[in-house]
């Protein structure tokens, strides 16, 4: 107890803007309910309450690692605050790797340079954050988002497309769209349906239900889709020459679940346990180039509230950190 009230009164002479809590916390857990349009039964709101203090301590004593240089990347309380981390996986990822036939490969042997730094976003590639919801479609937001990426650079013209689309269409959607996908799998349900709906004519609902695809709402589609070999490198000239990338992560850590801001490295991630799609978007430095702090700007699907108004800096160049390169695709249109 005196170890913790020593820690308390260090973090405070550390940074002022952290504030003596309550034993108890009431006045955070009801304002962020109120934040976050929470409610519970009776018996449940106990259950929510300490796996949300849990993580609420968790995120303070991190941020306060933070402020001694222990780790390069801030947390924060956000709307998966009452989620322990094994729900937070299984609702919150959606990656799930499957066999497909036919595939090009990057020829990344072609690309002799690449510029220091890049940003999709600041080209008109990328289409604002969105949000899943409760359900492991992170494969689906990843698609399109590599796939609107490619439309702009052929007509100029940026269109939201639609997961929902994916969901619904797909041979699997009955009992797996919510239980995780494959973006290569998304390509060539494209290529096949001969097209890709827009957001706006088919918006995302969270949940599979009947096809409704309409041909005349189509704002795209595939030729073919590319797979780019495991390795940072190919990444790097992939994310250079063609434009935001889908890529696979180990999402798996409280740390990422709670991610604020700053260059996000976890130990304990791995390169062969990816879990959940997101978009590569860009890359580039924080400093000096030298200093190795290095990143890969990634677009997540869990809303503008999560990290980075909705965005990601994760480690780069430190051996495929959480397996960042390791399953990165894109479709040809």
């Amino acid at each position: 107890m005196i170890a913790v009230l020593l820690l308390v009164i260090l973090c405070l002479e550390v940074n002022s803007t952290f504030t003596i809590l309550g034993s108890s916390l009431d006045v955070e857990w009801h304002e962020w309910k109120t934040k976050h349009g929470k409610t519970y039964d009776e018996n449940e709101e106990n259950l929510r309450r300490a796996v949300w203090e849990k993580n609420f301590k968790m995120i303070e004593l991190h941020n306060w690692e933070y402020l001694q240089g222990k780790h390069d990347f801030t947390m924060a309380m956000n709307a998966f605050g009452d989620l322990n981390n094994t729900e937070f996986r299984k609702t919150m990822a959606g990656f799930r790797r499957q066999r497909i036939k036919r595939r090009r490969i990057f020829q990344d042997h072609l690309f002799l340079s690449v510029p220091k730094q890049v940003n999709w976003r600041e080209q008109g590639y990328v289409t604002p954050v969105k949000s899943q919801g409760h359900c492991a479609s992170s494969w689906a937001f990843s698609a399109t988002g590599a796939l609107e990426g490619q439309m702009f650079k052929k007509t100029r013209k940026l269109n939201a497309l639609s997961e929902q689309n994916l969901l619904d269409c797909m041979e699997f959607n009955v009992t797996h769209s919510c239980s995780g996908g494959f973006m290569q799998s998304a390509f060539q349900y494209v290529r096949d349906n001969g097209g890709l709906a827009t957001e706006e004519s088919y918006p995302y609902q969270g949940h599979a239900m009947e096809c409704r695809y309409q041909a005349k709402n189509s704002a795209a589609n595939v030729k073919d889709f590319v797979q780019i070999p495991g390795h940072e490198e190919a990444l790097m000239k992939a994310v250079a020459n063609v434009g935001p990338i889908s890529v696979a992560i180990d999402a798996r850590h409280s740390s990422f679940q709670f991610y604020e801001s700053g260059i996000y490295y976890e130990p304990k991630c791995k390169r062969v346990h990816q879990n959940h799609a997101v978009l590569v978007v860009g890359y580039g430095f924080e400093g000096e180039e030298s200093d190795g702090n290095s990143y890969w700007l990634v677009k997540n699907s869990w809303g503008e509230e999560w990290g980075i108004k909705g965005y990601m800096k994760i480690a780069k160049d430190w051996n495929n950190h959480c397996g960042i390169a390791t399953h990165a695709t894109y479709p040809i249109v």
